[in-house]
Formats: C-alpha cells, structure tokens, sequence
C-alpha cells in the first residue's frame, strides 16, 4: 500500500457494522470515515474526498442507491470506488447498484477478512492501472482516456461509470476479438466479486445507450465484441 493512507468512507445505519468495518480497515492502514445514512454520507463525502466509499442499500432519510446517484453526479466523485454493502439478495438490488454507478457489491453478514481483500485488491487495481495499460485508445471516432476515465468523440465527451469505463477499455483494446462473458468477469470484476450474467448485460446496455449502438456487438451465446 502507498505510504499516503486511502481514504474509506464507510455510509451505514447499522453502528455495529460500520464499527466492525472500521477497525478492519484502519488495521490495514486506511483512513476512515463514517455517516449513519446517505444525507450524511453524501456531506462526509464531500469534506473528506474518499478514494472508496462503502454504502448500505436500506438506509433512513437517503439510502445508498439514491446517495449514489447524487454523487456521481459530482464532478469529484465521477470515478471514486463504490461498493454497495447489503444484506438484500434480490437480483433487482444488484441490477440497481450499478445502473447508478456501483463497482461491486458486498453481502452482509459481513466476513472481515473477505472484505478488506476486496477492499485492498480494488484499490491496488486502480493505483497499479496506468502502469500495466496504455493511458488512452484511439479507435472510430472515439478517444478512450484512461488517465481521466472520459471518452471523447470529437468535441463531445461522454462520462461513464468506472466499470462501463473498464468494460469498454477492454473491448477496445481488441477490436473485432470476441470477448466472453468469463474474460469479461476475471478482467473487469475479478474473482472476488459475484456477479451474474445481468450484470453484464446491464453494463453493456448502458454503454449503448451513452454511446450508441455501433460500438459494441453481441455474439449470441458466447460473448461482446467492439467493432473495429
């Protein structure tokens, strides 16, 4: 880990969990911070300028699926890390976490160990990204940017959601390879996540619906492709 500390902002209803998240973290080296519900996250938020923000779904006042939205609508918070934490299994739960710009999703009841993992391996992802990639694809009619995570298509730009960001990125980087649903999900959400097909299929449709529907194919029963 960077010897500059990673902001945690841990948004909960439950004092118990985000008291149990927060000793794990801070054991780690992190900085955190804590809110009891979205309006307060949302306020911690923008005083602390996390690098990842933890949010509870079923919250009094906001709950994380709305303090979402309202952040990513933030120019500060347009690419920092949220992870959905819920004890819900309804599929339509996950489904809406990322249509407002999750990048993973934790089910409670909470393994400590398990969650500072992720926590740890999503972060050092993002630090390690602009050594391992090139900073910036330049494909059709669209610039890829990997260092402000913004596509450009001639003077337009176009913000997606950090995971939208990734997903086309990869595609991009090989255009015309098929790419299937398991290379998707080791490259962009790992192993560590669980996530189903849906989720792919969410992340795919909001790309078609901000860029259009040239860019990306689907080849049924096998995967996605970027159409060179």
């Amino acid at each position: 880990m960077s010897s500059v500390k990673q902001k945690v902002l841990i948004v909960d209803d439950e004092p118990d969990i985000r008291e149990l998240i927060e000793y794990n973290l801070k054991k780690e080296g992190y900085q955190v911070f804590t809110a009891g519900n979205g309006q307060e996250g949302v306020s911690e938020a923008k005083k602390v300028k996390p690098d990842l923000i933890i949010l509870d779904i079923m919250m009094p006042k906001m709950d994380g699926i709305e303090a979402c939205r309202l952040l990513r609508t933030m120019g500060d918070f347009k690419n920092t890390f949220m992870v959905f934490l819920t004890a819900r299994s309804e599929e339509y739960s996950e489904i809406a976490g990322f249509n407002v710009g999750a990048d993973d999703y934790i089910a409670k009841p909470i393994k400590p160990r398990a969650l500072v993992s992720r926590i740890n391996a999503i972060l050092r992802r993002n630090n390690q990204a602009d050594e391992v990639v090139e900073n910036k694809l330049e494909i059709l009619d669209l610039v890829i940017d990997r260092e402000t995570y913004l596509v450009y298509r001639g003077s337009d730009k176009i913000v997606l959601a950090k995971k939208e960001f990734e997903l086309l990125y990869l595609l991009a980087s090989k255009p015309g390879k098929v790419f299937t649903r398991e290379v998707i999900l080791k490259n962009i959400w790992e192993d560590s996540v669980v996530v189903t097909n849906r989720t792919i299929d969410v992340h795919i449709r909001k790309l078609r619906e901000k860029l259009g529907d040239s860019y990306v194919s689907t080849v049924k029963g096998v995967g996605y492709k970027f159409e060179a």
